[in-house]
């Protein structure tokens, strides 16, 4: 629908876009997200048989593709993303980071070395960013000034309410929003390396 109105909005939504960006800013009505509850299997009462899908604004998941953008190109054009870091990436994927490890398995091998996998597995893994830390780290990866106070700002006061049928909860507090959230993890996590020098994670 909004591609048939792009028109009559383009000019207010820049407009929105621009001052967000360069007051460091992110409108309060663009962080809400609506969830519904989408029944996957088994007893319909019990509600771990269901999965959330959060449902946000298509104006905040425009505006988030353009801070992604911004700061994935910063991310890239500085080097800052580790080397071996293959998700949320592009011209990475989980094929690449098989074919690499795959290939210090046979190396290992070939020099008589054990070979030891430990594999660690996040659920709700951008839940788990803790905010303070993760700006912390992006300010200290030269994301400061307005960009880091768009962060700062886009990161708090984000709020969801559940909906089923007719009837929809208040509002609470949520970790983060759509499209930036994949990103922002890599962000926090980026440093991993540092805790094992000279291995290779």
């Amino acid at each position: 629908m909004i591609k048939y109105i792009a028109s009559a909005i383009i000019h207010p939504l820049v407009y929105i876009y621009n001052s967000s960006l360069t007051n460091g800013m992110v409108p309060d009505r663009l962080k809400i997200g609506k969830v519904v509850p989408v029944f996957k299997k088994g007893d319909r009462s019990l509600p771990t048989n269901y999965r959330p899908i959060c449902l946000l604004s298509i104006f905040d998941i425009l505006l988030e593709k353009l801070m992604y953008k911004r700061l994935y190109d910063f991310l890239i054009m500085n080097y800052i993303l580790y080397e071996y870091q293959f998700g949320f990436r592009k011209n990475h994927s989980t094929i690449l980071a098989l074919i690499d490890v795959i290939d210090d398995i046979y190396y290992s091998l070939d020099h008589n070395e054990t070979v030891v996998g430990i594999y660690l597995d996040l659920q709700k893994a951008v839940d788990c960013v803790n905010h303070d830390i993760l700006l912390y780290k992006m300010y200290n990866y030269g994301v400061r000034d307005v960009a880091y106070k768009w962060f700062a700002n886009y990161l708090t006061d984000r709020k969801q309410y559940t909906c089923m049928k007719d009837a929809s909860s208040t509002l609470s507090n949520v970790n983060c929003g759509s499209v930036l959230g994949p990103l922002l993890f890599l962000v926090y996590v980026n440093d991993i390396a540092s805790a094992v020098p000279d291995s290779k994670l």
